[in-house]
Protein backbone atom coordinates (compact mmCIF):
# COMPACT_ATOMS: atom_id res chain seq x y z
CA UNK A 1 0.00 0.00 0.00
CA UNK A 2 0.99 3.60 -0.54
CA UNK A 3 2.04 5.70 2.47
CA UNK A 4 -1.13 7.82 2.21
CA UNK A 5 -3.33 4.72 2.49
CA UNK A 6 -1.28 3.37 5.39
CA UNK A 7 -1.58 6.67 7.24
CA UNK A 8 -5.34 6.84 6.69
CA UNK A 9 -5.94 3.25 7.83
CA UNK A 10 -3.57 3.50 10.79
CA UNK A 11 -5.47 6.52 12.02
CA UNK A 12 -8.83 4.75 11.61
CA UNK A 13 -7.52 1.65 13.42
CA UNK A 14 -6.17 3.66 16.37
CA UNK A 15 -9.36 5.73 16.58
CA UNK A 16 -11.09 2.38 17.11
CA UNK A 17 -8.68 1.56 19.98
CA UNK A 18 -6.96 -1.14 17.96
CA UNK A 19 -3.29 -1.40 16.95
CA UNK A 20 -1.86 -1.20 13.41
CA UNK A 21 1.43 -2.97 12.66
CA UNK A 22 3.15 -1.47 9.62
CA UNK A 23 5.47 -3.82 7.74
CA UNK A 24 7.98 -2.21 5.41
CA UNK A 25 11.60 -2.14 4.30
CA UNK A 26 14.03 0.30 5.91
CA UNK A 27 13.69 3.93 4.87
CA UNK A 28 10.20 3.72 3.31
CA UNK A 29 8.67 6.07 5.88
CA UNK A 30 7.16 4.01 8.69
CA UNK A 31 8.32 6.45 11.36
CA UNK A 32 7.42 9.44 9.18
CA UNK A 33 3.84 8.14 8.99
CA UNK A 34 3.71 8.06 12.80
CA UNK A 35 5.09 11.61 12.96
CA UNK A 36 2.53 12.83 10.40
CA UNK A 37 -0.36 11.29 12.34
CA UNK A 38 0.91 12.79 15.59
CA UNK A 39 1.23 16.23 14.02
CA UNK A 40 -2.16 16.09 12.31
CA UNK A 41 -3.93 14.95 15.51
CA UNK A 42 -1.93 17.22 17.84
CA UNK A 43 -0.48 14.31 19.80
CA UNK A 44 2.86 13.69 21.42
CA UNK A 45 4.78 10.84 19.77
CA UNK A 46 6.76 8.38 21.92
CA UNK A 47 8.94 6.01 19.89
CA UNK A 48 10.10 2.82 21.60
CA UNK A 49 12.84 1.08 19.59
CA UNK A 50 12.40 -2.14 21.51
CA UNK A 51 15.22 -3.98 19.72
CA UNK A 52 17.55 -1.75 21.78
CA UNK A 53 15.73 -2.16 25.10
CA UNK A 54 16.04 -4.45 28.10
CA UNK A 55 12.93 -5.64 29.97
CA UNK A 56 13.63 -3.11 32.75
CA UNK A 57 13.70 -0.26 30.23
CA UNK A 58 10.28 -1.27 29.00
CA UNK A 59 8.39 -2.19 32.15
CA UNK A 60 10.19 -0.13 34.79
CA UNK A 61 12.45 -1.14 37.68
CA UNK A 62 11.33 -2.68 41.01
CA UNK A 63 11.35 -0.59 44.18
CA UNK A 64 10.48 -1.21 47.82
CA UNK A 65 7.35 0.36 49.28
CA UNK A 66 7.08 -0.54 52.97
CA UNK A 67 6.68 -4.32 52.91
CA UNK A 68 5.85 -4.62 49.20
CA UNK A 69 7.76 -4.59 45.93
CA UNK A 70 6.37 -2.10 43.45
CA UNK A 71 7.49 -1.20 39.96
CA UNK A 72 8.37 2.36 39.04
CA UNK A 73 7.00 3.88 35.86
CA UNK A 74 9.49 3.66 32.99
CA UNK A 75 10.83 7.03 31.89
CA UNK A 76 8.93 6.92 28.59
CA UNK A 77 5.51 6.47 30.25
CA UNK A 78 2.96 9.00 28.90
CA UNK A 79 1.24 11.35 31.31
CA UNK A 80 -1.27 12.87 28.85
CA UNK A 81 -3.98 11.13 26.87
CA UNK A 82 -3.16 12.85 23.56
CA UNK A 83 -0.17 10.55 22.97
CA UNK A 84 0.87 7.98 20.37
CA UNK A 85 3.20 5.18 21.41
CA UNK A 86 5.05 3.70 18.44
CA UNK A 87 6.64 0.31 19.13
CA UNK A 88 9.38 0.13 16.50
CA UNK A 89 11.41 -2.84 15.26
CA UNK A 90 9.02 -5.18 17.03
CA UNK A 91 10.30 -8.25 15.20
CA UNK A 92 13.97 -7.48 15.96
CA UNK A 93 13.39 -7.50 19.70
CA UNK A 94 14.26 -10.45 21.91
CA UNK A 95 11.42 -12.76 22.89
CA UNK A 96 11.67 -11.58 26.51
CA UNK A 97 10.94 -8.01 25.39
CA UNK A 98 7.97 -9.10 23.28
CA UNK A 99 6.63 -11.08 26.24
CA UNK A 100 7.01 -8.03 28.45
CA UNK A 101 5.07 -5.85 26.06
CA UNK A 102 2.10 -8.22 25.83
CA UNK A 103 0.37 -6.69 28.87
CA UNK A 104 0.57 -3.28 27.23
CA UNK A 105 -1.08 -4.66 24.10
CA UNK A 106 -3.68 -6.69 25.99
CA UNK A 107 -4.67 -4.46 28.88
CA UNK A 108 -3.18 -1.07 27.98
CA UNK A 109 -1.18 -1.12 31.19
CA UNK A 110 2.10 -2.34 32.70
CA UNK A 111 1.91 -3.62 36.28
CA UNK A 112 -0.39 -1.12 38.04
CA UNK A 113 0.38 1.72 35.65
CA UNK A 114 -2.57 2.25 33.28
CA UNK A 115 -2.17 4.21 30.06
CA UNK A 116 -4.09 7.49 29.86
CA UNK A 117 -7.45 6.73 28.27
CA UNK A 118 -6.90 8.41 24.91
CA UNK A 119 -3.45 6.94 24.23
CA UNK A 120 -2.98 5.39 20.78
CA UNK A 121 -0.59 2.50 20.09
CA UNK A 122 0.97 1.53 16.77
CA UNK A 123 3.87 -0.71 15.78
CA UNK A 124 6.35 -1.16 12.94
CA UNK A 125 8.51 -4.03 11.67
CA UNK A 126 10.85 -4.97 8.85
CA UNK A 127 9.74 -7.92 6.71
CA UNK A 128 11.21 -11.28 7.75
CA UNK A 129 13.72 -11.85 4.95
CA UNK A 130 17.48 -12.20 4.62
CA UNK A 131 18.09 -8.44 4.43
CA UNK A 132 17.54 -7.96 8.16
CA UNK A 133 19.18 -9.21 11.33
CA UNK A 134 16.28 -10.64 13.31
CA UNK A 135 16.32 -12.55 16.56
CA UNK A 136 13.72 -15.03 15.33
CA UNK A 137 10.73 -15.20 13.07
CA UNK A 138 7.61 -14.29 15.03
CA UNK A 139 5.16 -17.14 14.58
CA UNK A 140 3.18 -16.87 17.83
CA UNK A 141 -0.43 -16.41 16.65
CA UNK A 142 -1.49 -15.04 20.06
CA UNK A 143 1.02 -12.22 19.70
CA UNK A 144 0.37 -11.44 16.04
CA UNK A 145 -3.42 -11.55 16.41
CA UNK A 146 -3.24 -8.35 18.48
CA UNK A 147 -2.48 -6.27 15.38
CA UNK A 148 -3.94 -5.16 12.09
CA UNK A 149 -1.11 -5.98 9.66
CA UNK A 150 -0.49 -3.39 6.93
CA UNK A 151 2.10 -3.69 4.17
CA UNK A 152 3.88 -0.45 3.18
CA UNK A 153 5.52 0.00 -0.21
CA UNK A 154 7.27 3.13 -1.41
CA UNK A 155 5.42 5.37 -3.88
CA UNK A 156 7.63 7.52 -6.15
CA UNK A 157 4.80 9.98 -6.74
CA UNK A 158 4.10 10.49 -3.05
CA UNK A 159 7.81 10.69 -2.23
CA UNK A 160 8.33 13.39 -4.87
CA UNK A 161 5.48 15.45 -3.41
CA UNK A 162 6.97 15.01 0.05
CA UNK A 163 10.49 15.84 -1.15
CA UNK A 164 9.38 19.07 -2.76
CA UNK A 165 7.98 20.22 0.61
CA UNK A 166 11.16 19.17 2.44
CA UNK A 167 13.59 21.19 0.28
CA UNK A 168 15.21 18.07 -1.17
CA UNK A 169 17.58 19.11 -3.92
CA UNK A 170 16.14 19.53 -7.40
CA UNK A 171 18.80 17.16 -8.76
CA UNK A 172 17.56 14.29 -6.56
CA UNK A 173 13.89 15.00 -7.32
CA UNK A 174 14.60 15.19 -11.05
CA UNK A 175 16.49 11.87 -10.93
CA UNK A 176 13.67 10.03 -9.14
CA UNK A 177 11.13 11.45 -11.60
CA UNK A 178 13.23 10.07 -14.45
CA UNK A 179 14.16 6.79 -12.74
CA UNK A 180 11.39 5.96 -10.22
CA UNK A 181 12.61 2.35 -9.99
CA UNK A 182 15.53 3.60 -7.85
CA UNK A 183 13.31 5.00 -5.08
CA UNK A 184 13.80 1.76 -3.09
CA UNK A 185 15.26 -1.74 -3.31
CA UNK A 186 12.28 -2.84 -5.39
CA UNK A 187 11.42 -5.80 -3.17
CA UNK A 188 7.81 -6.38 -2.29
CA UNK A 189 6.86 -6.77 1.36
CA UNK A 190 5.95 -10.23 2.63
CA UNK A 191 5.45 -10.75 6.36
CA UNK A 192 5.05 -14.54 6.15
CA UNK A 193 2.07 -14.69 8.45
CA UNK A 194 -0.56 -17.39 8.45
CA UNK A 195 -3.38 -15.27 9.83
CA UNK A 196 -6.50 -17.18 10.80
CA UNK A 197 -9.92 -15.89 11.88
CA UNK A 198 -11.04 -16.12 15.49
CA UNK A 199 -13.97 -14.67 17.46
CA UNK A 200 -11.61 -12.00 18.78
CA UNK A 201 -10.29 -11.03 15.34
CA UNK A 202 -13.84 -10.62 13.97
CA UNK A 203 -14.66 -8.41 16.95
CA UNK A 204 -11.56 -6.29 16.34
CA UNK A 205 -12.44 -5.98 12.66
CA UNK A 206 -15.98 -4.93 13.56
CA UNK A 207 -14.68 -2.08 15.72
CA UNK A 208 -12.67 -0.64 12.84
CA UNK A 209 -15.30 -1.19 10.13
CA UNK A 210 -17.82 0.66 12.29
CA UNK A 211 -15.49 3.66 12.00
CA UNK A 212 -15.62 3.74 8.18
CA UNK A 213 -18.04 5.41 5.79
CA UNK A 214 -19.76 3.31 3.14
CA UNK A 215 -17.30 4.45 0.46
CA UNK A 216 -14.32 3.78 2.72
CA UNK A 217 -15.70 0.32 3.46
CA UNK A 218 -15.86 -0.50 -0.25
CA UNK A 219 -12.28 0.66 -0.78
CA UNK A 220 -10.57 -0.79 2.28
CA UNK A 221 -12.67 -3.75 3.51
CA UNK A 222 -10.41 -6.40 1.99
CA UNK A 223 -7.14 -4.75 3.07
CA UNK A 224 -8.32 -4.38 6.66
CA UNK A 225 -9.92 -7.81 6.96
CA UNK A 226 -7.02 -9.69 5.33
CA UNK A 227 -4.69 -8.03 7.85
CA UNK A 228 -6.57 -9.46 10.86
CA UNK A 229 -8.52 -12.60 9.75
CA UNK A 230 -6.31 -13.68 6.82
CA UNK A 231 -6.79 -13.50 3.05
CA UNK A 232 -9.08 -16.52 2.65
CA UNK A 233 -11.65 -15.38 5.21
CA UNK A 234 -11.30 -11.79 3.96
CA UNK A 235 -12.10 -12.76 0.37
CA UNK A 236 -15.24 -14.58 1.41
CA UNK A 237 -16.22 -11.74 3.72
CA UNK A 238 -15.86 -9.12 0.97
CA UNK A 239 -17.90 -11.29 -1.38
CA UNK A 240 -20.56 -11.34 1.32
CA UNK A 241 -20.48 -7.53 1.56
CA UNK A 242 -20.92 -7.32 -2.21
CA UNK A 243 -24.10 -9.42 -2.06
CA UNK A 244 -22.32 -12.50 -3.35
CA UNK A 245 -23.10 -14.55 -0.29
CA UNK A 246 -26.03 -16.52 -1.71
CA UNK A 247 -23.82 -19.47 -2.53
CA UNK A 248 -24.51 -23.18 -2.08
CA UNK A 249 -22.89 -24.57 1.05
CA UNK A 250 -19.99 -27.05 0.87
CA UNK A 251 -22.27 -29.79 2.23
CA UNK A 252 -24.84 -29.10 -0.47
CA UNK A 253 -22.17 -29.36 -3.18
CA UNK A 254 -20.39 -32.42 -1.79
CA UNK A 255 -23.41 -34.47 -0.69
CA UNK A 256 -26.43 -33.20 -2.65
CA UNK A 257 -25.37 -31.50 -5.89
CA UNK A 258 -28.45 -31.68 -8.10
CA UNK A 259 -28.88 -30.08 -11.54
CA UNK A 260 -30.04 -26.79 -10.01
CA UNK A 261 -26.89 -26.41 -7.91
CA UNK A 262 -24.73 -27.60 -10.82
CA UNK A 263 -26.13 -24.99 -13.21
CA UNK A 264 -25.92 -22.22 -10.57
CA UNK A 265 -22.21 -22.85 -10.12
CA UNK A 266 -21.68 -23.20 -13.87
CA UNK A 267 -23.13 -19.73 -14.47
CA UNK A 268 -21.19 -18.02 -11.65
CA UNK A 269 -18.30 -15.65 -12.28
CA UNK A 270 -14.78 -16.66 -11.30
CA UNK A 271 -14.86 -14.78 -7.97
CA UNK A 272 -17.93 -16.66 -6.76
CA UNK A 273 -16.49 -19.97 -7.92
CA UNK A 274 -13.25 -19.23 -6.07
CA UNK A 275 -15.22 -18.48 -2.91
CA UNK A 276 -16.88 -21.88 -3.20
CA UNK A 277 -13.52 -23.63 -3.59
CA UNK A 278 -12.15 -21.85 -0.52
CA UNK A 279 -15.18 -22.91 1.50
CA UNK A 280 -14.88 -26.54 0.36
CA UNK A 281 -11.20 -26.66 1.34
CA UNK A 282 -12.05 -25.07 4.69
CA UNK A 283 -14.84 -27.64 5.19
CA UNK A 284 -12.36 -30.50 4.76
CA UNK A 285 -9.83 -28.82 7.06
CA UNK A 286 -12.38 -28.44 9.87
CA UNK A 287 -14.03 -31.83 9.49
CA UNK A 288 -14.36 -33.65 12.83
CA UNK A 289 -13.44 -37.30 13.32
CA UNK A 290 -17.02 -38.26 14.22
CA UNK A 291 -18.20 -36.88 10.89
CA UNK A 292 -15.40 -38.73 9.07
CA UNK A 293 -16.48 -42.01 10.65
CA UNK A 294 -20.08 -41.40 9.61
CA UNK A 295 -19.05 -40.57 6.04
CA UNK A 296 -16.92 -43.69 5.71
CA UNK A 297 -19.53 -45.97 7.36
CA UNK A 298 -22.18 -44.75 4.89
CA UNK A 299 -19.73 -44.87 1.94
CA UNK A 300 -20.44 -41.19 1.38
CA UNK A 301 -16.78 -40.60 0.45
CA UNK A 302 -17.72 -42.13 -2.90
CA UNK A 303 -20.53 -39.59 -3.29
CA UNK A 304 -18.11 -36.78 -2.40
CA UNK A 305 -15.65 -37.99 -5.04
CA UNK A 306 -18.34 -38.14 -7.72
CA UNK A 307 -19.55 -34.62 -6.90
CA UNK A 308 -16.00 -33.26 -6.97
CA UNK A 309 -15.67 -34.79 -10.42
CA UNK A 310 -18.91 -33.05 -11.52
CA UNK A 311 -17.64 -29.80 -10.04
CA UNK A 312 -14.34 -30.14 -11.91
CA UNK A 313 -16.27 -30.05 -15.21
CA UNK A 314 -17.47 -26.46 -14.63
CA UNK A 315 -14.62 -24.79 -12.74
CA UNK A 316 -11.11 -23.93 -13.84
CA UNK A 317 -8.44 -26.60 -13.82
CA UNK A 318 -6.48 -24.60 -11.21
CA UNK A 319 -9.51 -24.60 -8.93
CA UNK A 320 -9.93 -28.36 -9.33
CA UNK A 321 -6.23 -28.82 -8.57
CA UNK A 322 -6.73 -26.72 -5.43
CA UNK A 323 -9.26 -29.17 -4.02
CA UNK A 324 -7.13 -32.19 -4.84
CA UNK A 325 -3.97 -30.62 -3.46
CA UNK A 326 -5.79 -29.75 -0.24
CA UNK A 327 -7.02 -33.32 0.24
CA UNK A 328 -3.52 -34.64 -0.48
CA UNK A 329 -2.06 -32.11 1.98
CA UNK A 330 -4.52 -33.08 4.71
CA UNK A 331 -3.65 -36.76 4.16
CA UNK A 332 0.07 -36.08 4.55
CA UNK A 333 -0.09 -33.74 7.57
CA UNK A 334 -2.59 -35.73 9.70
CA UNK A 335 -2.28 -39.01 11.58
CA UNK A 336 -4.57 -41.82 12.58
CA UNK A 337 -8.23 -41.61 11.55
CA UNK A 338 -7.93 -38.26 9.77
CA UNK A 339 -5.01 -39.50 7.69
CA UNK A 340 -6.92 -42.68 6.79
CA UNK A 341 -10.02 -40.67 5.85
CA UNK A 342 -8.25 -38.34 3.44
CA UNK A 343 -6.23 -41.19 1.93
CA UNK A 344 -9.46 -43.13 1.36
CA UNK A 345 -11.10 -40.08 -0.23
CA UNK A 346 -8.05 -39.48 -2.41
CA UNK A 347 -8.08 -43.09 -3.58
CA UNK A 348 -11.74 -42.76 -4.52
CA UNK A 349 -11.00 -39.59 -6.47
CA UNK A 350 -8.29 -41.45 -8.38
CA UNK A 351 -10.92 -44.01 -9.40
CA UNK A 352 -13.71 -41.66 -10.45
CA UNK A 353 -11.65 -39.02 -12.26
CA UNK A 354 -11.34 -39.79 -15.92
CA UNK A 355 -8.24 -37.63 -16.36
CA UNK A 356 -5.74 -39.32 -14.04
CA UNK A 357 -3.01 -36.91 -15.16
CA UNK A 358 -4.51 -34.41 -12.72
CA UNK A 359 -3.34 -36.52 -9.80
CA UNK A 360 0.19 -36.75 -11.16
CA UNK A 361 0.52 -32.96 -11.08
CA UNK A 362 -0.26 -32.65 -7.36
Amino acid sequence: MKPSDIKFLSKKIMESREIPLIWGHFGVGKTDIARDIARETNRELIILVISQMEPGDLIGLPSRNEDKTVFLKPDWWPEKDNTIIMIDEINRAHRSIRNAIMQLLLDRKIHNHVLPDGTWIMAAANPPDDDYDQVDLITDPAFMSRFFHLSLNSSPEEWINWAENQNVSNEIISFIKEYPEFISNGKSVSFRLDLKPSPRSWYKLSRVLNNLTEDELKEYAYILSSGIVGPEAARTFVNHLENKSNLPTPKKILFDMDDIVFNRIKNMDIDKQNSIILRINKYFENLEEDDMIKILDNSEHKLIARNIKKLSMIISKDSAYSILRSIDHFASKNKGLKKAFFEKLFEELAIVLDNVNWLEEI
